[in-house]
């Protein structure tokens, strides 16, 4: 029998900040919010919503996400440590859980002596965020090395997707499921004190230009084919604009900052700005590359 939604007390928190858990640090309170510790309590929190007709949302690190002032109605399932963290490498394949932080993968593979990861480095947030969005950099894109996932179906059912069910474009994928619980890669044997020093490159190249020590989620904006939205933006003579507590970063123009104080209205409303300010100069539509709720 499907337990009630009050029956996970024990994980269950109502009208829970959003705030606290995202890095912009802005958006209002989750109706529901839960913290399954294991795969099995995550799929019984899925059944109960669904028997329940509750609204699902599913939580990583937040890194990319705007969560709106007036909040999220019904459940936000949060898939952070211990939850779907396990890591196994066999060979030239690695296997872990989407609820990993990318950072520790990347770094893990490294220090195993596998390459294909190392250009992932400084990108936040967890596996299967990454995945689901095929986050990258100029050096290439984490769906060139996946090649299995195991999700979570928008139906509560476990399923593994492969081969032709796996695709992969600029920024996005063709996984539309509920949760990824996991994915494998197939990587290639390199030196491990070379990925190393290839990760340090990386993550330094990175940090002197990207504002890593602001509240920030990442890139704001998809590069439009061919064109880089952080120079649009800057060439539009957007770059430090302000709206309430939020900027454009000074640092590199494709990332809004947040300070104390600051509300989600802030930022959607300086994003509308640099959308018409780019549209008016350029002709160019920007689309987004965070999620909003």
């Amino acid at each position: 029998m499907t337990k009630s939604i009050d029956e996970f007390n024990e994980i269950l928190q109502r009208d829970f900040p959003l705030s606290s858990v995202t890095w912009l640090r802005t958006g209002g309170a989750a109706e529901l919010y839960l913290t399954p510790r294991t795969e099995e309590e995550l799929c019984e929190v899925v059944s109960s919503c669904r028997a329940q007709s509750i609204p699902i949302h599913v939580l990583g690190s937040g890194s990319n996400l705007l969560v709106r002032d007036e909040g999220v109605r019904g459940a936000v399932i949060r898939i952070s440590e211990p939850l779907l963290c396990d890591l196994e490498i066999s060979g030239n394949m690695l296997t872990a859980g989407g609820g990993c932080q990318l950072s520790h993968v990347v770094s893990e593979a490294a220090r195993r002596g596998l390459a294909g990861m190392e250009h992932l480095v400084g990108i936040p947030g967890t596996l299967g965020g990454a995945i689901v969005g095929n986050s990258g950099g100029r050096h290439g894109d984490i769906g060139q090395v996946v090649r299995s996932v195991r999700v979570l179906t928008q139906d509560g059912q476990v399923a593994e997707r492969g081969g032709d069910e796996l695709s992969f474009a600029y920024r996005r994928s063709t996984i539309q499921d509920l949760v990824i619980l996991g994915a494998s890669f197939e990587l290639t044997a390199d030196d491990s004190d070379e990925l190393l020093q290839r990760i340090r490159r990386n993550w330094i190249m990175k940090r002197s230009t990207q504002p890593l020590a602001d509240q920030s989620a990442g890139c704001i904006f998809r590069n439009p084919r061919g064109l880089s939205a952080g120079a649009l933006i800057e060439q539009s003579g957007l770059k430090g604009v302000t709206c309430g507590k939020a900027r454009i970063s000074e640092r590199h123009a494709n990332f809004i900052v947040t300070d104390a104080g600051a509300t989600s209205a802030d930022v959607e409303g300086l994003i509308e700005q640099v959308r018409a300010g780019v549209s008016a100069k350029f002709s160019v539509d920007l689309d987004l590359e965070i999620q909003v709720w």
